[in-house]
């Protein structure tokens, strides 16, 4: 079973793709695009084309649990790619994410400029990662 984690943003998205035993992070990679909808096609062309049989969607968080207005549009977001996929999302909480994506980046040399293209697919990453220690 393959697992594609998605980071939601609103300029780029990072995903995340698992192997095929969905026990580790087989690609990531980010979509520059803004609209909600083509995102969610371009999302669903790359689950068709992969073969992704399950969708996780960060859901952004406060750090005291709470949801704000970021969280709302990751919702509707969820709605758009159920219809789009055929597929449940499931939201997965990404506290933190992104802060860890750049550190992982910045202990791995990459100078601050790169940070911002490639967080996003580092974010998914470690979406993924957490979602499938759940399975095993």
């Amino acid at each position: 079973m393959r697992v594609m984690a998605i980071d939601y943003g609103d300029a780029r998205t990072g995903i995340a793709v698992s192997d095929l035993l969905a026990s580790l992070c087989g690609d990531a990679f980010t979509i520059a695009e803004w609209d909600p909808v083509r995102l969610s096609q371009r999302i669903a062309q790359e689950v068709r084309s992969r073969g992704v049989e399950r969708l996780v969607l960060g859901l952004p968080r406060n750090m005291d649990g709470t949801e704000g207005p970021r969280a709302e549009k990751t919702r509707a977001f969820q709605k758009l790619l159920e219809a789009e996929t055929g597929l449940e999302v499931q939201l997965w909480d990404e506290r933190r994410t992104s802060v860890d994506a750049h550190q992982i980046l910045h202990a791995a040399g990459k100078k601050a400029r790169q940070h911002k293209r490639q967080v996003d697919a580092v974010a998914a990453s470690l979406i993924l990662e957490a979602y499938l220690g759940t399975l095993h």
